[in-house]
């Protein structure tokens, strides 16, 4: 998929884990690792607020996109 999540890079800038993502997020570890390995198919604009509210940056921070070759 062309659209690439920077999660774990976001995290480890700011020196937060996934569970403690999760908890202020309000959003299961379990969807969040998915999100993180890339397997997530969509995600909610609400989310996407959510997460980038947690982590102080900006949707562009969060996702790239890398056209398949």
């Amino acid at each position: 998929m062309p659209v690439t999540v920077k999660l774990d890079d976001l995290l480890h800038a700011r020196r937060m884990t996934l569970t403690e993502l999760a908890d202020r997020v309000d959003i299961t570890l379990a969807n969040l690792s998915i999100l993180k390995t890339g397997k997530a198919k969509a995600i909610r604009f609400s989310t996407l607020a959510a997460i980038c509210e947690a982590l102080q940056c900006q949707p562009g921070e969060l996702l790239g996109f890398e056209p398949e070759t």
